[in-house]
């Protein structure tokens, strides 16, 4: 690549790129090479001005030479990446915007007034429309108000006032529109399918490929649980299917022989073997922004009390109107009451405070799906803490295998690992990634494997029976029993770990122990979420009451329950619900789904289970529980400033009213200070919560 150094100071560079142009295409491409070296730190690429600005550490030749070795042809981008970066969003509406204000501008000051006029009188004509069609319908709502605005002030004659509502009612339309399009577009990419990895169906086998190796016509087999990762046909199972995220069925839908799925909707409950259709998920992004805009889970209730309060307000402002007009017979007086009114303000800056939010929240890796579980935050009073991949950290990991039978603890290690890889669960990676650390490949010998949800899995190699999983699932319901000569051994295992078992011929084989530690901030995240509101924090999980009391005791819930399944959990959240609280559910397992849907904010785990994800009202982090501290703050200080614009629209526009109605402002100056202070109010609602 060409380029020229514009400017630079220690660590950081600004670069020319010399070539014909630069598309966003290209722009972003050049963004995501640089941002992936090591070296760098920080960068900006401006499409239209081709410039560059890199920060960085360590030698400047060594990143000058990364420049010189950039090049379109050779740097592989991910597609999403290119298809989502949002700059082209970005830049269309900071062009509208300028647009407005330069247009408006060069018209008063080099267009004659008739020619203005003329402009005003046709643009003008959309406001009257919308109005006379609400009309039509039988609906006195906000169109019909500013139609009447715009309509007396040319009857009057007044000019300079119909443009100046027509130019800020259409700044306040670009600026709503600019923010609902970029956090439903970062909504969504949140939302946007990522599955790195997939079983494929080969020679009676199932093999783990990339999921960019598969072809169209390849078979694919989805376990419970997991994100269905193309369009396709099923050949082979039956199961149910959650088809929430891209049709807004609530119930998940069966699924068999010759039915399609969709690439992005989660396996439920079975497990199905598809014949793939659709190789890039079909268009997933665009039908989750679909779903997104045309959703009511956007929206909070505060927010559609706004805009039907503002609807409401429209009679009453002409009423108004009319009223002042009787009193006094004076035209000035009643048009002050006209050109001002509560309902744009309200309107406009409820939903743009309330998308801000959410996209905020995106900032802090917090994935939002609408506005009414911010308000439902902000609302909570218990919060109710799965344990394992959440209160725990997400990367448990194994510290010893115990043999309880005539085979090396690597085979066993090996055979549990070949079981677990099929389904998503923290304690089952602790196991295959420590098979892999001791390079324990294996062939995939046992048969179709089957998974209990909250229990274990199931399943036979070599035409024996095996299975893994908890201790009441191993011994209580599979009644397998500790082999002769090992009871001592098994009564001595160490209590400070979790403990997988795997049983074979219903005998006990080997008991994996797993360290589980604590996250560093559980504790800090509990006292900080009481300071924010807080009042009950439970912590339920289904390890052992040695366990689950250890841990509560370390992180200062008040109350914590053992050994629960998942109906369990959801049964609690529903009893709180009954009681009058409002619930937080936080999980990151299957076994924690029903859970998560019960609440009235369910909150998962990214690198949890998919169906978890899905499921969920919010996303966070897998890195830092401060995530949920962050959310709680976030929506308690949404909360104020809804609250606060309320009184300030409320306050402004009487005092605006009183003074037009006393003589003080002239129908003008009202509506210029009406519409200037809507204006205000929404770019401050678009401000960060949390500074």
């Amino acid at each position: 690549m060409r380029f020229v150094i514009k400017h630079e100071i220690k660590g950081r560079l600004r670069i020319h790129i010399i070539q014909g142009g630069m598309s966003f295409r290209q722009a972003d491409m050049m963004e995501y090479y640089l941002s992936n070296c090591k070296c760098v730190t920080s960068v900006k690429v401006n499409e239209r001005l081709q410039d560059a600005v890199v920060c960085y550490v360590g030698n400047r030749e060594e990143m000058i030479e990364t420049l010189r070795h950039f090049s379109y042809q050779k740097v592989d981008v991910p597609e999403t990446f290119l298809q989502n970066s949002g700059r082209e969003l970005n830049r269309t509406y900071w062009d509208k915007l300028v647009n407005k204000v330069v247009l408006r501008m060069g018209s008063k000051m080099f267009l004659p007034y008739p020619i203005r006029a003329g402009i005003t009188m046709v643009r003008s004509v959309k406001y009257l429309w919308a109005g006379v069609s609400a009309l039509a319908k039988g609906r006195i709502e906000v169109p019909v108000l500013d139609g009447t605005a715009i309509g007396v002030s040319l009857l009057r004659n007044d000019i300079n006032t119909a443009g100046s509502i027509m130019f800020l009612l259409g700044i306040g339309e670009i600026l709503e529109e600019w923010t609902h399009k970029k956090s439903v577009d970062d909504l969504a990419r949140s939302m946007s399918l990522n599955v790195s990895k997939v079983w494929l169906c080969q020679d009676g086998q199932e093999i783990l490929v990339p999921a960019s190796e598969i072809k169209e016509g390849d078979e694919v087999c989805i376990h419970m649980g997991n994100v269905i990762p193309f369009d396709g046909v099923v050949t082979e199972g039956d199961a149910m299917v959650n088809q929430a995220s891209l049709t807004g069925e609530s119930l998940p839908v069966h699924k068999s022989v010759e039915g399609y799925v969709y690439a992005g909707t989660v396996l439920e409950e079975g497990e199905l073997t598809i014949r793939v259709k659709e190789v890039n998920g079909s268009s997933k992004f665009e039908k989750i922004v679909t779903m997104i805009e045309e959703s009511e889970k956007l929206k909070s209730s505060l927010e559609s009390k706004a805009e039907h309060l503002a609807d409401r307000l429209v009679p009453y402002t002409l009423l108004g109107t009319g009223i002042t007009w009787l009193f006094t017979r004076n035209t000035t007086k009643a048009l002050a009451v006209l050109m001002v009114d509560f309902s744009c303000a309200l309107k406009l800056a409820m939903p743009v405070s309330v998308l801000s939010a959410i996209r905020e929240a995106s900032v802090h890796n917090i994935t939002v799906k609408g506005g009414k579980f911010l308000e439902a935050m902000a609302e909570a009073d218990t919060i109710v803490f799965d344990k394992t991949g959440t209160l725990t950290k997400a990367q448990p990991t194994v510290v010893d295998v115990v043999s309880f039978m005539d085979k090396p603890t690597e085979e066993l290690l090996r055979i549990a690992a070949c079981l677990e890889e099929h389904f998503p669960h923290s304690m089952a990676k602790a196991v295959v990634d420590a098979a892999q650390e001791k390079n324990l490949v294996h062939e995939e010998l046992h048969s179709k494997v089957e998974y209990i949800v909250a229990h274990g899995i199931s399943s036979t190699i070599e035409g024996k029976s095996v299975v893994i999983g908890s201790y009441h699932f191993v011994f209580e319901d599979e009644k397998c029993v500790v082999p002769e000569g090992y009871e001592e051994q098994f009564n001595s295992l160490p209590s400070e770990y979790s403990h997988l078992y795997m049983a074979i011929e219903n005998r006990l084989a080997a008991v994996i122990c797993i360290e589980d530690p604590l996250r560093d901030e559980a504790a800090a995240v509990v006292n900080s979420l009481k300071t924010a509101g807080i009042k009950k924090v439970v912590m339920m999980t289904g390890d052992s009451e040695r366990t689950a009391s250890a841990i509560a005791a370390r992180v200062g819930v008040d109350e914590y329950y053992s050994e629960v399944l998942p109906e369990d959990k959801a049964s609690f959240v529903e009893k709180a619900k009954a009681e009058g609280h409002k619930v937080i559910m936080i999980g990151d397992g299957i076994n924690d789904s029903p859970a998560l849907s019960a609440a009235d904010i369910g909150i998962a785990i990214s690198d949890g289970a998919e169906i978890a994800r899905e499921i969920a009202d919010v996303t966070i982090g897998a890195d830092n529980l401060y995530e949920i501290v962050t959310l709680k703050v976030l929506s308690n200080a949404l909360m104020k400033r809804i609250h606060k614009n309320y009184r300030t629209i409320v306050g402004f526009n009487t005092g605006l009213i009183v003074l037009g109605v006393a003589g003080v402002l002239q129908p003008t100056v009202s509506a210029l200070l009406h519409n200037t202070s809507t204006l205000v109010i929404t770019l401050k609602s678009m401000q960060n919560l949390l500074d």
